[in-house]
């Protein structure tokens, strides 16, 4: 069970960096977390040529972050690392300098086919398991691009055979196409004689229109029924938590029925306020089911 924040912008007056980072640790302390997810972002206008709904900003470094504020943080951190915003010798650096056992990493390739950054996803891999073998690594699967090209799972397992030892999605709304991924990934590990790896799937809530805009230009296909519930519900940010429990719920009971090993992960979408609490009350129940 894990939980991903992203850190501050990287305009964020210094000195208010460390109470940014207590008060996020104090309000995650009481959740039985294993571990805590530090996203790296990038700009993602190549990928998609929209309007941003939330303007891009650029953030402060996770894994800068995690060692100037995050010193009290007791349990396993997952750092990404969008390999091409880096160059070689800086991502040769820091992969030397992490200690396996309280770090993992997930390495994030660039936004685009179109784009050619200094260091590709496939020059990362090999550059970890050259400096730094004993750090797990692990990649990203999108199940909304197995709907759209099916072979999805294809690529789960070349990037298994580079060395990823688990995966984590995106934001998850479309229980169908997550557990078309889960099943082709499950069979094909059967026709090729290999063990599948945890996949990690992420939730997250969505408590307004605006939220749900910009979760559809991330990428995140969001089902008309559920934006109908959302648009028309009372209160749409409970709505929301109740239906992600719900897609949970049942996610991990497909996962377990074909023995596919599976991981939570939530993060907030949106820097409101009443949506990261609600994150965090959705984080609290998502504990129970995977202790169950």
């Amino acid at each position: 069970m894990l939980f991903a924040i992203t850190p501050p912008r990287r305009s964020t007056p210094v000195e208010r960096l460390p109470a940014i980072a207590e008060a996020m640790v104090d309000r995650l302390t009481h959740l039985d977390l294993d571990g805590l997810v530090l996203y790296d972002i990038d700009d993602e206008s190549s990928r998609n040529p929209a309007e941003r709904p939330f303007p891009f900003s650029p953030t402060v470094d996770p894994a800068t972050y995690r060692a100037d504020h995050l010193r009290s943080w007791r349990t396993p951190v997952i750092v990404y690392r969008a390999v091409g915003k880096y160059r070689s010798d800086a991502l040769r650096t820091w992969l030397a300098d992490q200690d396996p056992r309280d770090t993992l990493t997930v390495m994030v390739g660039a936004a685009s086919s179109g784009t050619t950054p200094a260091v590709s996803l496939a020059d990362a891999q090999a550059l970890r398991a050259e400096v730094n073998p004993s750090l797990l690594l692990g990649g990203v699967a999108i199940p909304e691009r197995h709907s759209r090209r099916e072979n999805e799972h294809l690529r789960l397992i070349a990037k298994q055979e580079a060395g990823c030892r688990f995966f984590v999605t995106q934001v998850v709304y479309d229980l169908n196409a997550a557990k078309n991924l889960v099943s082709d990934y499950r069979y094909e590990c059967d026709a090729r004689g290999l063990t599948p790896v945890p996949i990690v799937f992420t939730f997250s809530v969505c408590g307004s229109m605006k939220t749900l805009e910009f979760l559809r230009w991330l990428g995140v296909d969001v089902p008309r029924w559920i934006e109908n519930d959302l648009r028309h519900a009372t209160n749409p940010l409970a709505a929301s938590l109740e239906q992600a429990v719900s897609t949970a719920t049942e996610l991990i009971d497909y996962c377990r029925r074909l023995g596919v090993p599976f991981g939570l992960n939530v993060e907030s979408v949106s820097i409101r306020r009443e949506e990261i609490e609600a994150s965090v009350e959705l984080a609290g129940q998502l504990v129970a089911q995977v202790r169950a």
